[in-house]
């Protein structure tokens, strides 16, 4: 979770991850301010909510097979967004996004899907 990154300004890096059911994620708080959390409408059906403490580096098991968006909260609206997909067949290309979502949120999720679709 950085302010300044490779893609820009509010990012995640890497921006997109395939792990399998199971494997934990680690969020690295490099910078103070940012989290992870779920975003509504964009994770497998009973999936348990992503959601880390802000400014805390925290690891989570992706267990639900699915695609999940993340955000953080506070930089949502700046476009802070990444994909996880848990499992081999978890496609992004087949997401539909939720409507309402902030445009640079939105777009950054565009390109993302779009770079990684199977």
């Amino acid at each position: 979770m950085l302010n300044r990154g490779e893609k820009g300004a509010m990012v995640y890096e890497p921006d997109f991850l395939r792990v399998a059911p199971g494997d934990t994620i680690r969020f690295v708080a490099t910078t103070p301010g940012h989290n992870a959390r779920t975003i509504a409408g964009l994770a497998p059906n009973g999936a348990v909510e992503i959601k880390t403490a802000l400014g805390e580096t925290a690891d989570v098991v992706a267990a639900t097979p699915g695609i999940y968006g993340i955000k953080c909260s506070p930089h949502y609206a700046m476009g802070m967004v990444m994909m996880i997909a848990v499992g081999e067949e978890a496609d992004p290309g087949a997401v539909v996004l939720p409507e309402g979502l902030p445009r640079r949120a939105g777009e950054r999720l565009e390109e993302i899907i779009a770079e990684n679709r199977k």
